[in-house]
């Protein structure tokens, strides 16, 4: 009888803490913030020394890929007893405080939601400094999951409607109905956004799985590939122009993920042949081995005179809300 009462007793307990845990989830009030921002929560003179150069040098770097130097995220800096009240809404916040034992501290919805936030101390510069060029990486992945998730609830609002791709290619996107089908066949599809200065496009299409002979030459396949795929679809205004890869830099290329699915990242600059117009792309080949073949999915900008970054993190969030049929 004892055993029993202490099953439903520790029962009992423990639905009401999940009842408070969502008790106190329902009461969070909405985050807020600009895509790609990051609040950083330091006391000044931490901010104007070695502390604060440590932290920009990892959260303002420059974003690989772009024509034009722009940092990876604006960020916003806050003295710590100004953070309070609607300073703790910031959808993504790093809070840095000296003098405590050395931590690292993920939250998730700690004063707002959705909430990315993470907490730092250490006792001297150096360890925080330590600790920050440690989590660099790791941190920077948790802020741009949470930002590329808060960029894919945005364009849900108002949907495009995707059935010609589950048709033709076998994929679904979160794209917003802004957006519209410029071509499309059994294997190629273009979608495109116009915007104030140019415009956003999203490219789709196969490749077989042996399409890569090996390492070394993997870069110039993928620049072959692009080159040879804008000559046949992406055509410019004056007759014989086309895109192709920026022949003055080669891309970044990189392995990765997506959605669970091993993939080649490639980024860099296009430009068109014979004509003078460029802009910044990224390019996902992803494995696709139910479908027997890689699926190439790029996006790129038009966009001069004008900065880029939040245009292809737009670009990015589309492309990695893929889903194959």
């Amino acid at each position: 009888m004892k055993k029993l009462f202490f099953v439903l007793a520790f029962t009992s307990f423990f639905i009401s803490c999940e009842d408070s845990k969502s008790d106190r989830q329902a009461m969070l009030p909405t985050s807020s913030g600009n895509i790609n921002n990051l609040q950083v929560v330091i006391d000044d003179d931490l901010w104007s020394g070695e502390v604060g150069e440590t932290i920009r040098s990892h959260f303002a770097a420059t974003v690989e890929g772009l024509p034009q130097e722009e940092p990876l995220f604006t960020i916003n800096q806050l003295p710590l007893n100004s953070f309070e009240g609607f300073t703790q809404k910031h959808r993504n916040f790093l809070y840095v405080k000296k003098g405590e034992q050395m931590q690292y501290k993920p939250t998730t919805d700690h004063y707002a939601k959705p909430q990315t936030g993470i907490f730092i101390s250490g006792n001297s510069n150096e360890e925080l400094i330590g600790l920050i060029n440690d989590k660099a990486s790791e941190m920077i992945s948790s802020f741009r999951e949470t930002e590329i998730k808060e960029k894919q609830r945005r364009m849900s609002l108002a949907l495009l409607e995707v059935k010609p791709l589950k048709d033709s290619l076998k994929v679904s996107l979160t794209m917003p109905s802004v957006y519209r089908i410029a071509k499309l066949s059994s294997d190629f599809a273009w979608l495109r956004k116009d915007i104030r200065t140019g415009d956003l496009n999203i490219l789709i299409y196969e490749m077989p799985l042996d399409a890569f002979q090996n390492e070394e030459t993997r870069m110039q396949e993928i620049i072959s590939m692009r080159d040879s795929i804008g000559k046949k679809h992406i055509h410019g205004t004056v007759e014989g122009s086309y895109m192709i890869t920026e022949k003055a830099f080669a891309p970044y290329l990189f392995e990765t993920k997506v959605n669970d699915r091993f993939a080649y990242q490639a980024k860099g600059t296009w430009e068109l042949y014979n004509f003078f117009m460029a802009g910044p792309f990224v390019n996902y080949i992803i494995e696709d081995k139910p479908n027997n073949r890689y699926l190439v999915i790029e996006g790129f900008t038009f966009a001069p005179s004008i900065n880029k970054r939040d245009y292809q993190f737009e670009l990015e969030s589309i492309i990695h809300s893929i889903k194959f049929k």
